[in-house]
């Protein structure tokens, strides 16, 4: 039987690293690949890369993807905060980056499969559609950021840490007698490794415009310094004292004004949203049950959704949730399985 070709992207990290080597265990020919995307390449994450794929054995090749992560990611990014949103940049890239490039580089140079360290799992069934689950190790489960990929790239995608967690991820790599095994994990936007997105915003040309604060009725109660400057939820650093503590409740973009008030306004029990993406078959007539979550780092919520006549989707919660925020993903889950993800409007 011919020995199955993957293709594995590589970040210097642990993950990456920890896919490589069960790969290799279960018989798989692996070479790996690093996607210079923004900027100066990171020297030191390629250091790493070059080094683990050389001490394995597999290949390794540097791809330049600068010009399709600034139109597909970057750009999009700058748009979406000065039109009020909170965009999730991760989740952009994975769809026309990660799994989008990559997968195509993949499949033109002959491989069978693209693979990568992210922890979750792709089960198919008997009609051979793919689909999505949650990782074993729920504190490192990552199918929130996986919610876009079509069912082309699910089924050309390998997935090795899905059934392990991070711990005896960095035990392979330790064993294997690698370097980078006791590397940290990443925590911030790859192109701001500062977290300083307003810094990075007025880099690319962004002006931020003041205009006001107002409460629920319309009142002005003092200067914002720009819409991109506050998120939803946002109850620190307004630079504002009103003698109570108040939260950012709205960002309008048409008359920019940022809304503030109490807490508990920040609670809804619905929303709408755009842009859904099924990963494993057409939505479902009428409603339905189901979990969900707004954000990558919260609990999944009970729910009930239902498809509308324009293509929107439709979600009202069990519980009022805190905080829902135009531009960023709403997945929905049955069980283990990834639905749907979508932009909350």
């Amino acid at each position: 039987m011919k020995q199955q070709r993957v293709l594995l992207a590589m970040s210097g990290g642990v993950d990456s690293t920890a896919a490589a080597v069960l790969l290799l265990q279960e018989g798989y020919h692996v070479d790996g690949v690093m996607l210079h995307l923004h900027g100066e390449a990171d020297e030191s994450a390629e250091r790493d890369a070059r080094a683990a794929a050389a001490h394995l054995g597999i290949g390794f090749t540097l791809l330049d993807g600068q010009d399709t992560f600034r139109r597909s990611v970057i750009e999009p990014f700058i748009a979406d905060y000065c039109a009020a949103r909170t965009p999730n940049p991760c989740i952009r890239c994975n769809e026309r980056v990660k799994f989008g490039l990559l997968l195509d580089y993949a499949l033109e140079q002959g491989y069978d499969y693209l693979a990568t360290g992210h922890y979750a799992r792709i089960e198919k069934d008997e009609k051979g559609i793919a689909h999505l689950l949650r990782g074993l190790d729920r504190s490192k489960d990552q199918s929130y950021v996986l919610c876009r990929l079509t069912q082309h790239q699910l089924s050309h995608l390998l997935l090795p840490l899905g059934s392990v967690d991070k711990p005896y991820a960095r035990k392979l790599t330790q064993e294997a007698g690698l370097l980078n095994a006791d590397r940290g994990d990443s925590q911030d936007i790859c192109f701001i490794p500062d977290g300083d997105y307003i810094s990075f915003l007025e880099r690319e040309g962004v002006e931020l415009q003041s205009g006001n604060f107002i409460d629920e009725d319309g009142n002005v109660l003092g200067q914002h310094r720009g819409l991109p400057c506050y998120t939803i939820g946002q109850g620190k650093g307004l630079g504002i004292a009103l003698g109570r503590h108040v939260y950012v409740l709205e960002k309008n973009a048409e008359n920019n004004t940022v809304t503030l008030g109490d807490n508990d306004r920040l609670f809804t029990h619905s929303l709408t949203a755009n842009e859904v993406n099924w990963l494993a078959g057409d939505a479902p007539q009428g409603s339905f049950r189901c979990s969900a979550k707004t954000r990558y780092s919260q609990k999944e919520a009970a729910a009930t959704a239902q498809m509308l006549p324009d293509g929107r989707l439709q979600l009202t919660f069990d519980e009022a949730q805190r905080a829902i925020t135009a531009g960023q993903a709403v997945v929905l889950y049955n069980g283990e399985e990834v639905l749907c993800g979508a932009t909350i409007e």
